[in-house]
């Protein structure tokens, strides 16, 4: 990163810290601030949002019973570029809130490619994402502007586990297909983050827009994956090895992964860093060497056919008012309603997201010799079981994840690439994230390693 860059008044601005997630990434924020050692101990942490006021009273809510700190908060308005390219020009990282994505996301993007300014967010669009690697992915290159989407639940998670569960596989065994299984839990009512309920009803607007942005852009390469593909499954299954009803998820995760499956076979060796030693050349390229492309899906998970044909019943309602404009103005206005409690606009209770938890299972499976994977008609013969886990997915773990995501970008810079729009699997998995979440309250265990119930 340029010296101009390193010296900025600000290290990270969190924008939109008053919105609903936005004041959970400030508390996880000056969590860290209190504990900090070393060099990030003198973070120069700033919080920016259309409201002076709420961004004070954020700020008070997130310090609790404490004095909040003096921090600055500053008037931005994603509307005035004029205001919007100074916040960015004062800043290295700007950690990006304000959803959904769709109609606020690019002028923050746009800001920060011409600061140069590092831009991370919290979206699960794939619209928005996509289109902003259409769009900036050249100029945000050039201008050393690294932008990473989706660094929150989703998809650092589904691609750091991916990563780990994929490293299991040790040689001559190889990998075809890994399913993640999602379950929500609590001890209370489950509500999920009201940010991912707006999300997918603007997603089912732009289903069309993100068809046509797929179909105009050149054919990424594609990773030799061993074996074949998976057939297509039953609409919904009864997983017997978790004990566990399942559907499939149509999150932005498997897009996500395919976009860093896509890079790497093109650099099997990851990307170079701006200015990396030989030695973390060489850790990269090893790191790299250790990673199988594989066949993937995620599934969201109940416990009883009941949880999904809830889920299935609020799926429904999506696809039927999300194609219209008064349709998803009436889902946006009831979501509790239409989502059957799931969400809603209030959000959940402190009491609710302490008592929520995540596992996300990765079942795999593959060949214990890749040779075997040639004969006709063989299927897999092992199967391997990883699992990662964590507290409360939207707004706990997502702001350890962003946050966490953002103090890699600081301490390793040297060592991420340049710049460009990029998925966040290529960008930290080879670097300490993993470890900084283990630390953090989010598990990578394995679970099993075995002969494969498909054989």
């Amino acid at each position: 990163m340029a010296a101009t860059v390193k010296s900025r008044e600000f290290d990270v601005i969190i924008l939109g810290a008053s919105g609903f997630t936005g004041k959970y990434v400030v508390r996880e924020a000056l969590k860290f601030l209190s504990s900090a050692s070393g060099p990030l101990r003198s973070l120069a942490l700033a919080l920016a949002g259309r409201s002076p006021s709420k961004l004070a009273a954020a700020l008070q809510w997130a310090a609790a019973a404490s004095p909040p700190p003096p921090l600055s908060l500053i008037s931005a308005d994603v509307f005035d570029p004029t205001s919007l390219l100074a916040l960015c020009r004062s800043t290295r990282i700007i950690l990006n809130c304000v959803g959904p994505f769709h109609f606020y996301g690019d002028p923050v993007v746009a800001a920060c490619v011409e600061a140069g300014t590092d831009y991370l967010d919290i979206t699960g669009e794939p619209e928005f994402i996509e289109r902003t690697e259409t769009r900036y992915h050249e100029r945000a290159e050039k201008a050393g502007s690294l932008v990473v989407s989706a660094c929150g639940f989703d998809s650092v998670l589904a691609e750091l586990g991916l990563m780990f569960h994929s490293r299991q596989w040790v040689p001559p065994a190889v990998p075809n297909r890994v399913e993640a299984y999602l379950s929500v839990e609590s001890e209370r009512s489950i509500v999920l983050n009201i940010g991912t309920y707006e999300s997918a009803v603007v997603g089912m607007a732009n289903v069309g827009r993100l068809l046509d942005l797929r179909r105009s852009r050149p054919k990424s390469a594609r990773p030799v994956i061993v074996g074949p593909p998976p057939a297509k499954g039953p609409l919904i299954e009864h997983n017997k090895t978790l004990g566990l009803w399942a559907i499939k998820l149509p999150s932005v995760d498997a897009a996500v992964v395919r976009r860093t499956h896509a890079i790497l076979a093109e650099h099997p060796h990851g990307l170079a860093g701006v200015n990396e030693s030989d030695e973390c050349a060489e850790k990269r390229k090893l790191y790299w060497s250790t990673v199988k492309p594989i066949h993937f899906g995620v599934k969201i998970c109940a416990k009883s056919i009941l949880g999904i044909l809830r889920l299935i019943v609020t799926g429904l309602f999506l696809g039927l008012f999300g194609m219209f404009a008064l349709g998803r103005s009436i889902l946006l206005k009831f979501p509790s309603v239409f989502s059957l409690g799931w969400f809603r606009k209030t959000g959940p209770t402190e009491e609710e997201v302490r008592s929520a938890s995540f596992i996300m299972w990765f079942i795999g499976h593959g060949y214990s010799d890749g040779n075997l994977a040639s004969q006709r008609g063989r299927k897999p013969d092992t199967e391997v079981i990883t699992r990662v886990s964590g507290p409360e997915a939207g707004y706990v773990t997502t702001p350890i994840i962003l946050l966490q995501c953002a103090l890699v970008v600081l301490s390793e810079r040297d060592n991420l690439p340049k710049g460009g729009v990029l998925p966040p699997g290529i960008v930290f998995s080879h670097t300490n994230l993993q470890r900084r979440l283990e630390e953090n309250g989010i598990f990578f265990d394995v679970i099993s390693v075995k002969p494969s119930s498909l054989h």
